[in-house]
């Protein structure tokens, strides 16, 4: 199958999941009710949540220049806007084809001459493992507190659980052998696979890799990087507080429910559909009904504000970066040819 019409098929196939999910999600929803909660909501919290997923963004690209720093080639740093404008069209990419925009954003760092496109993205795997670390950090309280733990672990651990053949423990197990056993195999072989091109491209893509994880360890400034990703994970739990605060039905709830919804609405984003479009509403509408007592059109007015005000930075900062990065793009073309 050509390669073109697979990538359409798939982005095909995509947008039918979104349609799926949308339609499960608001079916039923009494729709003169979901108007006028819109209507009745504190719009200037809204604001104010798209004014700090900025903010969030451009935490987001000034830890990430610390850990490309540790890669670098060359005498010039790299700069705030060459990180933030990478990830704002980071952002904007995954709204398009989901999980393209880590390597969107590796590749326009890489044009940059100042790193390799495989090191760039050995430094966004351990990036990742700090987001799901802090992820972890989160449930940890929120499974102390019984009508949460009670939901977390009937309605999402058990059923994960259940679904799998074997246990967690060999999953992870078998895992860690087939990996072990591929990094065996590739060192005995490597002077084998690399007399193709295709093989040469591969180990060297290895290598960029691993001197990208390598690297990320040896950051020069450990402690700005922490700092950023304590100041990152406060944004988004004041992110879904302020949501809170913007819905009227909600004005009994805290800081607590902030933070699980936090946790629930990050799975919302996992579910590999644009934008998280469909996804992110039913989880979250789903998990408001039998914690809270919403009801249905509640529950997606909720969840609707949440996400679309989510889309909405995303679009806006996104559309900016790419006009900033088209000019960028041509000044380093410029000094190029000089």
């Amino acid at each position: 199958m050509n390669v073109r019409l697979k990538k359409v098929l798939e982005y095909i196939l995509l947008l039918v999941l979104v349609a799926v999910l949308l339609y499960f999600a608001f079916r039923g929803v009494a729709w003169n009710d979901f108007v006028e909660g819109l209507r009745n909501c504190r719009w200037g919290w809204i604001i104010a949540t798209i004014a700090l997923q900025w903010f969030i963004t451009w935490l987001r690209g000034n830890r990430w220049r610390i850990q490309l720093e540790s890669i670098r080639k060359g005498d010039k740093p790299f700069t705030r806007r060459e990180t933030y404008d990478a990830y704002a069209i980071c952002y904007l990419s995954n709204i398009a084809f989901p999980r393209s925009g880590e390597v969107v954003r590796c590749g326009l760092i890489g044009e940059t001459r100042k790193a390799t496109f495989e090191g760039a993205l050995g430094t966004v795997v351990i990036e990742r493992t700090w987001d799901l670390l802090c992820m972890f950090l989160a449930v940890v309280p929120l499974l102390f507190i019984g009508h949460f733990r009670d939901f977390l672990v009937e309605k999402m651990f058990r059923p994960v659980a259940g679904s799998m053949q074997i246990g967690w423990f060999w999953i992870v197990l078998i895992g860690i052998a087939v990996l072990v056993g591929l990094v065996f195999l590739i060192r005995a072989y490597r002077e084998r696979i690399g007399r193709s091109k295709a093989g040469a491209a591969f180990l060297k893509f290895l290598r960029g890799l691993g001197d990208g994880i390598k690297a990320a360890f040896k950051m020069d400034r450990k402690w700005a990087f922490f700092a950023y990703t304590l100041l990152i994970w406060t944004g988004y739990w004041l992110t879904s507080l302020w949501t809170i605060r913007a819905f009227p039905a909600a004005d009994g709830m805290n800081g607590l429910d902030a933070l699980f919804l936090m946790v629930v609405g990050s799975l919302g984003w996992v579910v590999p559909v644009q934008g998280g479009f469909g996804a992110y509403h039913f989880i979250v509408s789903m998990t408001l009904v039998p914690i809270y007592g919403f009801d249905k059109s509640t529950g997606l007015i909720f969840a609707t504000l949440s996400h679309e005000s989510q889309i909405v930075q995303m679009l806006l900062c996104g559309l900016l970066a790419l006009i900033s990065w088209a000019f960028y793009r041509r000044k380093l073309k410029t000094n190029t040819l000089q």
